[in-house]
């Protein structure tokens, strides 16, 4: 571990995720990352069935080597409406590209809600962070079940929604629209709220330069990222467009290591819950300054260098479990203080 991280004090996460390919890199940054200290891992229904991204969020976690670490499945559909997929993007597995291996991680038995409860419960008051990167099925079920959590939180920092763009329809983002009743509870409690939208992960993507400098650690997570990325990359050229593929749900973990990668700008956000053409939209009143009590943020700009080397730091530090071996090549400047430092 980098000794300049050992008076830091890390910060604490719970990532609620539904791999997916960029949950995946998200939840590679959350356990390479010395600042971060990855008190949980839990699943929900979004971009496949529950079944499909808890088998890939164990199976991450087996690249990346996760120990001591409880991974629990959660909610397996919205609350109220049908469940909506996205395979024209994830592929059938939800996370499709590279092989993946039989996971060696138990499945917590409890119920990811109650997960999410029990360990903001105990520990003190503000220092847990929420990080759901999927939709907010679980996140709204734990505060309707223990109200308690929402005063307890430190904040939530959330990958979804968008204030000027939409992706699954002209204003509405996926992760916010396949369960908006879900958004609108976690939207509307009292914990600050950090909404990274599509409009900064659109800025987050894998050009050419950010995958040579992943490619050359070298190790079997960088090689992962690398077929994920090989894939995502042609998924979103033939759904969205895009000629390099923008990998949303690392940037929230981003934010929580350090909230100098992106500017943030604060202003009320509501969802819509009633529009024919605008459901699940994520509305930002931008007319005035905020007001006092207001406890929504949205982020707008990204620093892309700064992000991508946390992320090729985080592979580096992983170094390469399956072996036990340190990843042996810098790839970027960043890295290069740090290579002989995996965790």
């Amino acid at each position: 571990m980098d000794p300049n991280t050992m008076t830091r004090e890390r910060k604490k996460i719970i990532l609620d995720c539904d791999p997916g390919h960029d949950d995946a890199v998200a939840l590679l940054l959350a356990h390479g990352n010395p600042d971060i200290e990855l008190l949980a891992v839990t699943t929900v229904v979004g971009n496949q069935t529950l079944e499909k991204v808890t088998r890939n969020a164990l199976s991450v976690g087996t690249i990346a080597g996760i120990t001591g670490v409880p991974f629990a499945a959660g909610c397996d559909r919205p609350l109220v409406r049908s469940i909506e997929t996205a395979p024209d993007i994830h592929g059938e597995t939800g996370m499709d590209g590279p092989e993946q291996p039989e996971s060696t991680i138990e499945l917590d038995p409890r119920h990811a809600v109650d997960l999410i409860i029990e360990t903001i419960m105990a520990h003190e008051p503000g220092t847990v962070t929420l990080v759901p990167t999927g939709g907010l099925t679980n996140i709204a079920m734990a505060a309707r079940k223990e109200p308690r959590i929402v005063e307890r939180v430190k904040e939530v920092v959330l990958m979804g929604g968008g204030y000027h763009v939409g992706n699954w329809s002209a204003v509405a983002e996926f992760n916010i629209i396949i369960d908006p009743e879900a958004a609108h509870i976690v939207f509307n409690e009292k914990w600050p709220v950090v909404m990274v939208g599509l409009d900064l992960t659109h800025q987050a993507l894998a050009t050419p330069e950010v995958v040579e400098n992943i490619a050359a650690v070298g190790t079997q997570p960088a090689k992962f990222v690398m077929e994920l990325m090989e894939f995502f990359t042609k998924t979103y050229k033939d759904a969205q467009g895009f000629d390099y593929p923008p990998v949303h749900d690392p940037c929230a973990v981003a934010y929580v290591i350090d909230p100098t990668v992106m500017t943030t700008r604060k202003v009320p956000v509501d969802i819509e819950l009633q529009g024919k053409l605008t459901l699940g939209m994520t509305v930002a009143d931008f007319r005035a300054p905020a007001p006092a009590d207001c406890n929504t943020s949205v982020a707008v700009d990204l620093d892309h260098e700064k992000f991508w080397n946390l992320v090729t730091d985080a592979i580096v530090r992983i170094g390469d479990p399956t072996t036990g071996a340190a990843a042996t090549t810098a790839a970027t400047p960043a890295a290069a203080g740090i290579a002989g430092e995996a965790k």
